[in-house]
């Protein structure tokens, strides 16, 4: 796909990490998301939480459907016009990836993974959770970290994410972790400040004198020394460190055990240089197709109290060349649409596009909140009525159509991609002359299954996590 031209795209990228201690969502997080921010609009936001509940009952509960937490967000969001991409839980671990409709046809081999490194690996209460994505054309990777607690073990938080980097995504050609044009590191990664006791500790922040906890920082010290480190960058840490509070509180453990006050929540990145790209693909890649990185906002948020932890936020300008400039598909609903008939939609794929006969279009509202919220869907092979050269039609039965009407939106779903390669804007459907019942589904959707084989292929594991 020729790109030559094309202006460089820039996407705005919120990033949150939080150890939330088992407590459930604030009533509020409009500054968290930075909701009333006057900047440009955000592309995409990316939650990354630790301690999530996961007692047994919470846990099997929230495997069989959304957690508290991701049902919260999506509430927040999706009358925002953003949706839910992919998810990824290993218990009390969540990473959460959300964006504007509009980016989806350019977001594809989604694929998530984790690492447990608690109990030497035979546990999930420490370790990482990631997904994968390319944007765009570029390979971008998100690791969601919570590392060992306590001051003396630096080397095992060291240790582990060494054995979280080595993590490999599931499916062709996916690279690892470290081989991704941009890799975001966060999380509670409970590093500390070592040597100065815990009253220079709070007589330094209580002056605001940050710089001098710096350089005694375990995490700054480690990325002077240790050669995997060494290229993750962190913006300046001109907050209080985000750990150990009183809840519903700003004041700093007051327990009997008076931890020391730690930066322990992070936000790193990492931009794969260009000596890595060209010793890979055995030439100098140009300049222009790499991605900067442009650090807006590194900052806590002190007025969250429901956790031991603040949250932390890191606002991001992502500047690329974009190497895929159209969708797969292009899709448009035809003619009026209502209840009282059948209607029709059309649609266009690139020659690129790999089809399969599990490709379906669904028929979602505007706010919806995932890829398996839709109202209804039509298989792209079993349903055609007619092919031309301009395009193929699908149709939908009347009787699957909303009777209150309203707005919606059409999304083609790639199963060979495992994501939505191609979106209609939105349309209006005619409210039914008829009397109308409730269209809401009781339950949320399964993915849509053909009758005559109720397992569509090996990729249905895949599938729950975008």
């Amino acid at each position: 796909m020729e790109t030559a031209g094309l202006p460089t795209k820039e996407l705005r990228l919120h990033l949150v990490t939080w150890n939330v201690g088992t407590a459930s969502p604030p009533p509020d997080v409009t500054s968290l998301l930075q909701l009333n921010s006057l900047g440009p609009t955000t592309d995409m936001y990316v939650i990354g939480l630790q301690e999530v509940n996961s007692k047994i009952t919470n846990f099997l509960s929230d495997l069989a459907f959304d957690d508290p937490w991701s049902i919260f967000f999506m509430t927040v969001l999706s009358p925002l016009g953003y949706i839910k991409l992919s998810s990824v839980r290993m218990q009390g671990l969540l990473l959460l990836i959300f964006v504007k409709h509009v980016h989806l046809p350019f977001i594809r081999d989604v694929h998530t993974h984790y690492t447990r490194t608690g109990l030497f690996g035979y546990w999930g209460n420490k370790g990482g959770v990631g997904v994968r994505m390319s944007l765009f054309g570029h390979t971008i990777c998100f690791m969601n970290c919570h590392l060992p607690a306590h001051i003396e073990n630096t080397e095992q938080r060291l240790d582990d994410f060494e054995k979280i980097l080595e993590m490999q995504f599931e499916g062709e050609d996916i690279p690892s972790p470290l081989d991704h044009e941009l890799l975001f590191w966060f999380g509670d990664l409970n590093f500390r400040i070592a040597d100065y006791g815990i009253h220079f500790v709070r007589e330094s922040i209580n002056n605001k004198r940050f710089s001098l906890l710096w350089e005694k920082d375990q995490l700054n010290m480690a990325k002077k020394k240790e050669e995997f480190l060494k290229e993750f960058k962190e913006g300046p840490l001109q907050f209080k460190p985000t750990y150990k509070f009183d809840l519903d509180s700003e004041i700093y453990d007051t327990s009997e055990k008076k931890r020391k006050p730690a930066w322990t929540d992070r936000i790193l990145w990492k931009v794969k240089n260009l000596s890595e790209v060209a010793s890979k693909e055995g030439e100098f890649p140009e300049e222009e197709n790499q991605i900067s990185v442009i650090l807006n906002n590194y900052v806590s948020h002190m007025s969250y109290g429901i956790s031991d932890h603040k949250p932390v936020t890191g606002t991001f300008k992502l500047e690329m060349k974009p190497l895929v400039s159209d969708p797969l598909v292009v899709l448009s609903p035809e003619g009026e649409w209502s209840a009282e008939h059948d209607v029709l939609l059309r649609y266009s794929a690139a020659p690129e596009l790999p089809c399969s006969a599990w490709d379906w279009i669904g028929l979602f509202q505007v706010t919806f909140r995932h890829v398996k919220d839709y109202v209804t869907y039509a298989w792209v092979e079993d349903d055609e009525i007619s092919c031309s050269g301009d395009g193929k039609e699908v149709y939908m039965s009347a009787s699957e159509i909303p009777k209150m009407g309203g707005e919606y939106l059409l999304c083609y779903f790639s199963n060979n991609l495992q994501s939505i390669v191609g979106i209609s804007e939105p349309f209006q459907i005619q409210p039914s002359q008829t009397p109308v019942g409730e269209d809401v589904p009781e339950e949320e959707n399964s993915w849509p299954q053909k009758p005559d084989n109720p397992k569509s292929d090996g990729d249905s594991e895949n599938r729950k996590d975008i």
